[in-house]
């Protein structure tokens, strides 16, 4: 590949990247947001976690799967009420994966 495109290819990733983000942060940098959107906010990451983990979960070959032999389903469920607990990230993430690989150990 010609330099030229690799340059233009890195210059319009770095646009499509860097502009989404600075335009928000530009335009309410010195505006105070009400506290409904605030609280409407912060359900985001959570939402977007969601939407990726469930599919990541419960499909398997593009059918739902939920039996025993799904070790992520299963490990998640634990990890799930840990993390709702304690709020750890680390200790959720300790223990999920101390479960599947205790479950295809101990269960495969």
């Amino acid at each position: 590949m010609d330099q030229k495109i690799v340059f233009l290819t890195i210059v319009g990733m770095l646009a499509v990247t860097y502009i989404p983000r600075m335009v928000p942060l530009v335009a309410l940098a010195s505006r105070t947001l009400p506290e409904s959107v605030v609280r409407w906010l912060s359900y985001v990451p959570a939402a977007v976690l969601s939407s990726m983990l469930f599919p990541a979960l419960l499909l398997r070959d593009g059918r739902v799967d939920v039996s025993l032999d799904n070790y992520f389903l299963w490990a998640a469920v634990p990890a799930f009420l840990l993390a709702w607990r304690t709020r750890s990230f680390f200790g959720t993430v300790a223990l999920g994966m101390i479960l599947v690989a205790a479950g295809r150990y101990f269960l495969a």
